[in-house]
């Protein structure tokens, strides 16, 4: 485990008389929060910022079953503030300390009534606060079913929101942007075109939840350290400008189990009037625990391609033999017809790995539908649909991975699960000992479809213990996890670390499902991304579909919008995303995605605007080099980019991959240029950026040879 570099540790302990309100400030004091007691022994909170409300007087509490609510009746104990300081070194992220500071309060609450015990610790941080309920071991209650929880966000306006509706399986949706007060009217709009099982109200909404107020200020509504609970959603009541926590249920409608002594997830907010801070917050990783493994050595980002792109195209498919009824353990394959369109096939695995290797960068290359099952995938014999060690005949996996180590390379493991945990988890550790025996240190897996056997859902407690089971088994054989369908992170990757990457949320597949908004990826920085890195897939370089038998989408983004996202969707893994044949056609663009590192040593944000624009600037983990990355939305705009962030003194030379001039995410997305030239710390440079488009740029100290090279213009 990396050291941990203590600055300061500090207990102030102070008794509260039992009705007082107890205040507490951030370090630098421009947050403060108040707990407070009603009349009616009700739990409250607010939240000022920079002596403004921003959380008006909000409650708390539980809402049992079987059992007396944990929601009034309390009196006030004991309450303890503290401060705490810390600098701890991540085993990767997007820089190389993060500081964890904050000021705290705990407070003991007794219910006069029943005499049971709920503390509440609220953390107050520079940049926001987290709360959760903690439950000590006590006689009156031990076991615990919760039938809601409400924790509040009492609003102080009708402020703007980027949002997704509320849904208990899936992130993948594109964003809303609108007033709180017009959420139900889109949601039940989109509802009636886009039916889902799983949406439980038009005013439900998905975590992380960005709102910006008339004001200027932002707040990000979301939690932290996920485990052993329900997934929280937020349902809002447009009379009351109230947001209250929505847990998602199992399948007999319970929203979570809990037995003493035991503490719940944190509620958190950032807030700030600055839309990089909300960028640059790790507020939520601070509220994990510190990394379980002691030996990371082995956890290693990584750049990857694979045979991904084709399959989820249509070009050719998963799997081996005619779709149909086929069951697992009732298949002869040697005795069934090629379907001809298979992808993972020796010969074309080491067309990937030719085309990879030779760059020198790619540290491995996924293979989806290398096993047997995925003629069944969606469930006909779901229990035993896939064992994740037996290939299909036409892929000869010592041979390939031997290729790859030869090159340089290893091969990636994918785990499609088809949700059915009780499948996937008796085979666990008989999968995770195939890996390890067959050169195997990097896993994708996948959650597709209903949640078998029970009918729960991907959210609820019992999937998110599956999540996290899997996790940690993983790590006992060293293994790096990238989870697909699986729940919207927390912060968890901090505890462990071997949690590389997540999809959950809407990725580049959806450019071939019929395409997403350009603002999505101006969005998920500030949503999606608070929680963890997301793996997003992104490169891609041929933008029309429709010359694909059953394809009738174009990705709606610009190639050097594409080149962008390896540095705005920060993950220490990052995907080439398309073929070999469509980067060959733009060798000198693909040369960005060559150089482009994974591991970063400090990060900057330059400009931000949810749903309009993010530019973020990156340093190289191994070297001087910096990245830049802009985008923007569905509107071209021309940026300034200033590169005071360079060490001052020397002189560097940029190379700038930009939209063309007549580039455009509609009708002409692959338009782009490169453009060189020397830069200082005193540079700035104006980057147009098309509708749906951006910029990336590479910088890396000047040479001798660089001599007579001119200064950066872009014209």
């Amino acid at each position: 485990m990396k050291r941990i570099f203590l600055i300061l540790a500090a207990a102030l302990v102070a008794l509260a008389t039992p009705a007082a309100a107890q205040t507490i400030t951030s370090p630098n004091g421009q947050l403060s929060l108040t707990f407070s007691l009603t009349d009616s022994g009700v739990p409250t909170y607010a939240v000022d910022y920079k002596s403004a409300a921003v959380i008006l007087p909000s409650q708390l509490g539980l809402k049992l079953n079987g059992a007396a609510d944990l929601l009034d009746g309390f009196a006030a104990g004991e309450a303890v503030k503290s401060t705490f300081d810390e600098t701890w070194e991540p085993v990767w992220g997007e820089e190389t300390h993060i500081r964890n500071h904050y000021n705290e309060l705990l407070v003991r609450l007794t219910q006069t009534a029943t005499g049971r015990q709920m503390n509440i610790r609220f953390r107050l941080f520079n940049d926001g606060y987290g709360l959760r309920y903690e439950f000590p071991r006590q006689k009156r209650v031990s076991y615990m079913t919760i039938e809601d929880e409400r924790t509040e966000w009492a609003l102080t306006g009708d402020h703007y929101a980027f949002w997704m509706p509320g849904d208990y399986d899936t992130q993948e949706y594109d964003y809303f942007e609108s007033r709180l007060s017009e959420m139900g009217q889109i949601a039940a709009a989109h509802v009636s075109t886009n039916a889902s099982t799983t949406r439980f109200s038009d005013w439900g909404v998905q975590t992380a939840l960005t709102l910006k107020s008339d004001e200027g200020v932002y707040i990000t509504i979301h939690e932290a350290a996920l485990i052993d609970y329900s997934c929280m959603h937020l349902i809002y009541n447009p009379e009351t400008k109230v947001f209250t926590s929505w847990l998602t249920p199992d399948a007999i409608g319970n929203k979570g189990y809990i037995q003493t002594p035991c503490h719940t997830p944190w509620r958190t907010a950032v807030i700030t009037d600055d839309a990089r801070e909300l960028l640059a917050s790790r507020l939520t990783l601070n509220l994990n625990e510190p990394c379980k493994i002691e030996d990371t050595s082995w956890i290693k980002p990584v750049k990857y391609m694979g045979v991904w792109w084709e399959l989820i195209t249509g070009t050719n498919s998963w799997s081996y033999a005619t779709e149909g009824n086929i069951k697992l353990d009732q298949v002869d394959y040697a005795t069934l017809k090629p379907s001809g369109t298979h992808g993972a096939t020796t010969e074309n695995v080491k067309h990937y790995i030719d085309f990879a290797s030779k760059w020198g960068c790619f540290d491995q290359l996924l293979v989806e539908g290398w096993n047997i099952g995925w003629e069944d995938w969606f469930g006909k014999h779901k229990d035993f649909v896939f064992d994740f060690v037996t290939p299909y005949p036409d892929f000869n996996l010592p041979e390939l991975q031997k290729y790859a180590n030869e090159r340089g390379m290893r091969l990636m493991m994918h785990h499609e699960t088809s949700a059915s945990i009780r499948n996937y988890e008796r085979r666990m550790d008989e999968a995770y000992k195939f890996m390890v025996d067959n050169g195997y240190n990097a896993l994708k897996s996948g959650y597709v479809g209903n949640i078998f056997p029970r009918g729960e859902h991907h959210y609820g407690q019992l999937m998110n213990n599956h999540y996290q089971y899997a996790i940690e088994k993983a790590a006992e054989y060293k293994i790096v996890v990238n989870a697909h369908e699986a729940v919207r992170p927390t912060g968890i990757c901090r505890t462990w670390p071997n949690l590389i990457g997540n999809e959950s949320a809407r990725g580049t597949e959806y450019q071939s499902f019929g395409g997403s908004h350009p603002h999505h990826v101006t969005i998920l920085p500030f949503t999606r991304l608070q929680g963890g890195p997301m793996d997003y897939t992104p490169g891609i370089f041929r933008m029309d579909l429709t010359d694909i038998p059953g394809n009738s989408s174009k990705v709606l983004s610009t190639l050097a919008n594409q080149l962008a996202l390896y540095v705005t969707l920060y993950s220490p893994l990052q995907m080439a995303a398309d073929t070999p044949e469509n980067y060959e056609r733009y060798i000198d663009a693909f040369q960005f995605i060559v150089d482009v590192p994974v591991e970063w040593s400090e990060s900057r944000y330059l400009s931000a605007e949810p749903g309009d624009y993010v530019v973020i600037a990156r340093k190289d983990k191994k070297s001087s080099n910096w990245f830049v990355g802009g985008v923007t939305d569905e509107n071209q705009r021309t940026m300034t980019v200033k590169f005071d962030f360079l060490e001052k003194g020397k002189q560097y030379v940029a190379t700038v991959y930009a939209d063309a001039p007549n580039a455009d995410y509609e009708t002409n997305p692959e338009a782009y240029r490169i453009v060189e030239g020397k830069i200082t710390a005193k540079s700035a440079a104006k980057i147009f950026m098309a509708r749906g488009g951006g910029f990336a740029i590479s910088i890396r100290e000047a040479t001798k040879a660089d001599r007579k090279m001119k200064n950066l213009i872009i014209k």
